[in-house]
């Protein structure tokens, strides 16, 4: 299945972004440091926003197949950026918490843990990227 992003340059290091399926639009912005203003998501917070938010999708996904109510669950990526040997993503490291009582027995988080770690775009992510992934069972 392909889905098509059309992008548009809007001026002063902005682009505009439009879901073909959707017809929803997003912005982004370059970070304060390199040179944009910081208004909006950059290019590289994008990458770090799905893979916060496939997590939580596989995570649904599986918490439905098994009658769990995973409502409240939260996911914080935190992008770090490296300079050398060029500018890149250098970690993204990703941490989930869950509501408390939501999953009880080992078993059941190991199906969830393993899931997350399987969704599409950790799995897209290139192997220099450090993308650990913590579990938090509140």
């Amino acid at each position: 299945m392909a889905v098509e992003i059309h992008g548009v340059y809007t001026g002063q290091l902005g682009c505009t972004a439009t879901h073909g399926p959707s017809g929803k639009t997003l912005t982004t912005d370059a970070p304060l440091d390199n040179g944009g203003k910081g208004e909006s998501f950059s290019p590289t917070d994008l990458v770090a926003t799905a893979l916060g938010s496939c997590v939580l999708t596989i995570l649904g996904l599986v918490a439905e197949r098994h009658e769990l109510d995973l409502t409240g669950a939260e996911v914080t990526v935190t992008k770090e950026m490296i300079q050398q040997p060029v500018r890149r993503i250098g970690g993204l490291r990703t941490v989930v918490t869950l509501p408390a009582g939501s999953v009880t027995g080992a078993a059941m988080r190991t199906r969830l843990e393993t899931a997350a770690r399987k969704c599409p775009v950790h799995q897209s992510i290139h192997p220099d990227i450090e993308a650990p992934i913590e579990f938090v069972y509140r």
